[in-house]
């Protein structure tokens, strides 16, 4: 397949019911992962893919799961339990894989649920006990309603594992084995595996518990995506902030996501935005699960112009029209740079990504360079970006127990001076 960028959705002879659901998310043409798997997995063989983010895999992997459903006349629509199972590395990817396929599957029967921790433990198990086709949640609690006797995996006709790479990251291989040692046999069911990243332990993975997928990467050696544009600054730690405020006020931010290493510093960037008249919210690991849906809702709608973020938001968070990537700190890992500035110019859009390379983190950004495979165009810092900023009081310091500034917690009159 050479003109992947031509291949219609109408040309794939895809059931009707996905036609509607393709044209409700206004999709006409194939994305390059989508035009070289989509074929292959409609013909019913396993697929291993490797592409960038933001490129489509999730339609790809969707439809064809729904189309396996449609088309698999050894299915039975009274059972309770799952045909198709997808597993995410992250809740917030998880939630998004969701929401696609209501759209996708919207002219479908099929029972669609998702389950993931942090949140509504009775009420997931509950909509599971109602029955469900395709069951999409993160292998934690996954696992946890599987070994309650929720549901069983005996009917799975397909599995999903997507960020597979990822998986590895945060420790959920030995999960991953866990489900599929208890599944149909590998050459009665359709296996799709994605990944940023293709590497040995993937690719180990992939053959033991595949049916001899087929191996598709689109552009493996292209790292960063053709429509952002990149810039590095050199600020001083000093200058961060200041720099920061005067760029989020120069390109009148809206959809801009500021990446950070920790959860100290996305709380005190918050800190620091909000009390300059930017409004601003931090996201990291910590944040309660109801509390990051919300803000992650506001960020889509366009009432946050500006997600303070941690690398836990980095990875399989779709939010359409992110104009502006800043990395105030430069990540270590030289992939999550990657993955970062992967939140933007998604889906044909254009984006920037800026960078800045202070005392802390610029050591990372040779390595960075030689992994993307070009150097940073350099951005001077006029006078006009450091902006005055004001300095926000300190967060009060609270007690083991709970009370902020008691008796006893801090001598010296209540002062929270460090």
């Amino acid at each position: 397949m050479t003109d992947t960028e031509k291949v219609r959705f109408d040309s794939l002879q895809l059931p009707d019911e996905l036609m509607s659901g393709i044209k409700t998310a206004g999709f006409e043409f194939c994305t390059p992962i989508q035009a070289h798997t989509l074929p292959r997995a409609l013909a019913g063989h396993d697929i291993a893919g490797q592409a960038q983010t933001g490129t489509g895999k999730t339609a790809a992997f969707l439809l064809a799961t729904f189309n396996r459903l449609l088309t698999n006349p050894g299915g039975n629509e009274t059972q309770q339990q799952p045909r198709a199972i997808l597993l995410a590395p992250t809740r917030e990817l998880a939630i998004q894989i969701y929401e696609d396929a209501k759209v996708l599957g919207n002219a479908t029967k099929f029972r669609i649920q998702v389950v993931f921790g942090g949140a509504d433990y009775d009420k997931q198990r509950d909509r599971l006990e109602g029955g469900v086709d395709v069951l999409i949640g993160t292998p934690g609690r996954f696992i946890d309603y599987y070994k309650q006797g929720v549901f069983n995996l005996k009917n799975v006709e397909v599995v999903v594992l997507d960020e597979a790479d990822r998986m590895f990251d945060l420790g959920f291989i030995k999960d991953i084995r866990y489900v599929m040692r208890r599944l149909p046999d590998a050459d009665k069911r359709l296996n799709l595996l994605f990944s940023a990243t293709l590497g040995q332990k993937v690719l180990e993975l992939a053959y033991e518990h595949m049916n001899d997928p087929e191996s598709v990467q689109i552009e493996p050696e292209k790292l960063t995506v053709d429509l952002v544009t990149e810039a590095v600054y050199f600020p001083s730690n000093r200058e961060k902030i200041p720099l920061l405020i005067g760029l989020l006020t120069s390109i009148n931010a809206h959809r801009t996501m500021v990446f950070v290493n920790t959860k100290r510093e996305a709380e005190k960037l918050e800190r620091f935005l909000t009390f300059n008249n930017v409004k601003a919210k931090a996201i990291s690991g910590d944040v309660p699960q109801n509390k990051r849906m919300r803000m992650l809702k506001e960020f889509q709608n366009g009432e946050l112009p500006v997600l303070v973020a941690t690398d836990v938001a980095s990875r399989g968070l779709h939010v359409p029209d992110v104009s502006h990537v800043v990395n105030y700190d430069l990540p270590t890992d030289c992939e999550d740079y990657v993955h970062r500035i992967g939140r933007t110019a998604r889906a044909g859009a254009r984006g920037d990504s800026i960078s800045f390379a202070c005392e802390n983190f610029a050591m990372s950004l040779p390595d960075i360079e030689t992994f993307i495979g070009h150097s940073l165009p350099v951005k001077s810092i006029s006078d006009d970006l450091l902006v005055k900023i004001k300095i926000p009081p300190r967060p009060e310091r609270k007690e083991r127990g709970g009370r902020p500034g008691g008796r006893g917690g801090n001598r010296g009159g209540g002062s929270h001076r460090r």
